[in-house]
This record gives C-alpha cells, structure tokens and sequence, in this order.
C-alpha cells in the first residue's frame, strides 16, 4: 500500500514556492534559521524523518547514517552532486538516494562564461576601481585583458554542463577541445566543433582557459595538481565551477603568486568556506560564493524534482532520479 503523509525533513530554507508545496503534500518539517545543521542535528534528523531532503552543506557518511531510524527510507537530496552523502551505506541500509541532474545545467554554463570573461577582461579590478572613486579617465594601456575569440578552450568534463559551456563558447568564437573519461558521441563532437584529447596532461598544456565542469571522485580529486598547473602556459587561466576538491588549492595559489598563470575564477573551494586566505589577495582571482546554480528558476526546478522523487516514492514507485552506485 502507498504510503501516505510522509515525515520530510528539510535541512535548509528552499525557495517559497517550493516549501508551500511540500506542505501541502507531506508532513514537513521546515528549517529555521537558515544555517547548516550540525551533525547532532542531522542525527537527530535522520532518526526521526520517513524522508530527509539534505544539500550540499550536510555531510551525511556512513556513522550518520548508522544512526538513522528504521522509518528513514529514502534521501531526497536537494541538488545533482551527491559526493557528500555515503549512497553505497545508504543502499546497504535500504535507504534510496535521489538527486535533481540536469537542472541547473543551463544557470552553470552562463557563470562559467561568466568567470571567464571576469578574468579575462579583468573587470573585478575595473570595478574596485569605480567604486574607490579612483578612475582618472581612459588610458590606451588601462586593464588590457585578453580577448576570447580565436582562443583554445578546454573543458574537463563533458557532460551536460560542459556541453552547454561549449556551445556558450563556440559563440564566442573560441576553439572547443575537452577531455573526458569517454569520448562522447561523434555527432555531439560535430555539433560542437570539439575537438577530444585522451592526455589531459597534452590537452591544458595547449589551452588559453581550463573549466573544470566534472564531479568529484576519488579519481578527480586533485586531477588538477601542482605538476599539471606547470603544464600550463603562464597566460592560461582557469575556472571552476563543479567541484573544488578537483583542484588543489594550495598549488593553485602557489601558482598564481608566482605569475605561472595569468588568472583563476573559483566558484568552488576544497574545504567549502575554508578558502586559503593568500588566494583572497591574489589581484588576478575571481572569487564567487558557490553561485553557479543560484537562479531562481533553477532552485524552484529543483525544488520541484525532489517533490517528484518524494511523491513517487511515496505512491510506491522507484523515484524517477535514484542514484545508484554505480552511476558515481
């Protein structure tokens, strides 16, 4: 038989529309304030809820999850990465995992360009500039940044996301090359006009601007390290918007203060609001607060997967978005 007026519990505040409905179809418990919930109290949480809806700032590893209560049946996670809950415990335990891919596909794309042209044109520093009433006027040799078209861009990662940002970038004239662990599709390459490297090593030592646009894995954690940032060239610049445990960190700043790359925008760091305070004073660093996925059409989107993934699940169904291990 269905199960009816499920127990959700959410651990952050989602967008109104979102939370409305939810009430409406469940027993919810909405969170308030709106800050990331201790481990206590995702615990606590766990133990108590049919159906925990988490984000990205709960860290939910096999010890929480050996504490949840015998109701607790499905995670709904709100958001596409999943690297922060244990999904192989979970599915030992019983307990599905379900995530909302494909959503802000499009909302990622537009910041990854977005980072690229902040640093490439260097307008962070045209805009401190404004602000501290400080510009005297045009000058010929004033914030001369480097221009996209006819420039190589590789994408690390080309799935939806780092499709999406090809097709962004072939209309900016640049020359779309990737690296992949599969070659995609011949006729996405001609679509796209990219060109695959099976060396990532041969690949970024070529390129004008990296984007890093795949997940974190135990095989993608620092895939871009101190030995691969050498292989660069000093006036490549990098961005990432997926995960920053791909990137370390501390190279990267190491990298940037000694002038081996011309720029970096980050919309991710390692060890989340943790950012290595010497990369905040480098002058050719774009620094954003995890914003590639904040629109509001894309939280409500999300939002509205999971309300699917809960209310099927809930009507006896497998959710349409069940993450599995071996999708991981």
């Amino acid at each position: 038989m269905p199960m009816q007026r499920l127990t959700v519990v959410v651990t952050r505040r989602l967008p109104e529309a979102v939370e409305t409905r939810m009430k409406e179809l469940f027993n919810v418990e909405l969170r308030d304030p709106d800050r990331p919930m201790t481990r206590d109290e995702l615990v606590a949480a766990l133990a108590r809820a049919d159906v925990l809806v988490p984000t990205i700032t709960d860290t939910i590893d096999a010890g929480v999850i050996a504490q949840a209560g015998p109701q607790l049946r499905l995670i709904a996670n709100y958001g596409a990465g999943v690297d922060h809950i244990d999904v192989a415990t979970a599915r030992q335990r019983g307990i599905l995992v379900s995530n909302t891919p494909g959503v802000v596909t499009e909302d990622t794309a537009d910041m990854v360009m977005a980072l690229i042209m902040a640093v490439t044109r260097r307008i962070p520093e045209g805009l401190h500039m404004m602000q501290a009433g400080k510009w005297e006027g045009w000058a010929p040799t004033a914030f001369l940044g480097t221009r996209l078209a006819g420039k190589r861009l590789g994408i690390l990662g080309m799935g939806r996301i780092g499709q999406a940002v090809a097709r962004r970038a072939r209309a900016f004239g640049c020359q779309v090359h990737y690296h992949n662990r599969r070659r995609v599709r011949p006729e996405i390459e001609d679509e796209l006009e990219a060109t695959w490297w099976e060396s990532l090593d041969q690949m970024i030592a070529r390129m004008d601007v990296v984007s890093v646009n795949c997940p974190h894995t135990p095989s993608t954690f620092h895939l871009i390290n101190a030995r691969r940032l050498k292989l660069m060239k000093p006036s490549a610049v990098i961005v990432n918007t997926s995960r920053g445990e791909v990137i370390d960190e501390n190279a990267l700043t190491r990298a940037l203060r000694a002038g081996e790359l011309a720029g970096a925008g980050l919309d991710v760091y390692e060890r989340g609001t943790d950012v290595n305070p010497r990369l905040k004073e480098v002058p050719n660093v774009v620094l954003l607060p995890h914003m590639g996925s904040a629109t509001i059409e894309g939280r409500i989107e999300m939002g509205e997967k999971v309300i699917i993934n809960i209310k099927t699940f809930a009507d006896g169904h497998r959710p349409p978005d069940q993450v599995v291990p071996s999708m991981l």
